[in-house]
């Protein structure tokens, strides 16, 4: 059986991924940091429909940390098969008032911890020869974003780490793909007026923003397929083409 671990799983669209593996008979551990009690709420409503789901307090961001959610994955259930990478925070403000800490912060939380947690569940990987990496990037990595700026800078060096990565892991049977979403029906999203939200849906030709449950089954293929690597995959309505 195989194991998956999904950082910032315990809401929004993590734990949409986390419930769409989890239906697949694969063993999830659901990484959080400050949403115990949701990461606790999913837990039991896996389990009680008999998947198997473990949770674990780490901020990603942190070397050791990370280092201690691997070992404890190991000590579990011997691989790591899946790494899903998702835990982020996002960033709305002028550049002129980005202050270090700000850049700091948003650079560590999304783009650092992608790092750390990665180099260290590889080397199972590399081991067993064989693994996918997932990584949750945004369609901001893509083009940027007015007033987004630490934001998309660091999901941009996340579809550059996904690129390089994919070529060195590839003689490993190791797969690395980055999912880049458009807008999506995520608490990230709730700053949103209702009037903002109908502007952003006039310009997406699908006419609505995406759900969590449809970037999950883009994160199912990507376990599924055996050939895709090194991928920017950019589910957003065609909001960008």
């Amino acid at each position: 059986m195989s194991t998956a671990i999904v950082t910032g799983g315990a809401k929004g669209i993590g734990k949409a991924i986390v419930k769409e593996i989890a239906k697949k008979g694969i063993n999830v551990v659901v990484n959080y940091n400050t949403s115990k009690e949701q990461a606790e709420e999913l837990q039991k409503e896996l389990i009680d429909n008999g998947y198997k789901v473990e949770i674990y307090k780490a901020d990603v961001s942190k070397r050791k940390e990370t280092q201690e959610l691997i070992k404890y994955t190991e000590n579990k259930f011997g691989s790591i098969d899946i790494l899903v990478n998702n835990a982020g925070i996002d960033q709305f403000k002028l550049f002129t008032d980005i202050t270090d800490e700000d850049w700091n912060n948003v650079i560590q939380t999304n783009l650092t911890s992608t790092f750390y947690i990665t180099q260290e569940a590889v080397k199972n990987m590399i081991k067993n020869k064989k693994g996918c990496i997932i990584n949750i990037s945004s369609i901001w990595g893509i083009t940027g974003a007015s007033c987004e700026v630490a934001y998309s800078v660091s999901k941009a060096g996340i579809d550059g780490l996904t690129k390089s990565l994919a070529k060195e892991l590839a003689p490993s049977n190791i797969r690395v793909n980055s999912i880049a979403p458009g807008a999506i029906l995520t608490e990230m999203n709730e700053r949103f007026t209702t009037e903002e939200i109908e502007e952003i849906n006039s310009q997406i030709p699908m006419g609505r923003f995406g759900t969590p449950e449809e970037i999950a089954k883009c994160v199912n293929w990507l376990i599924e397929d055996t050939y895709t690597t090194g991928q920017i995959i950019s589910p957003n309505g065609g909001w960008v083409i």
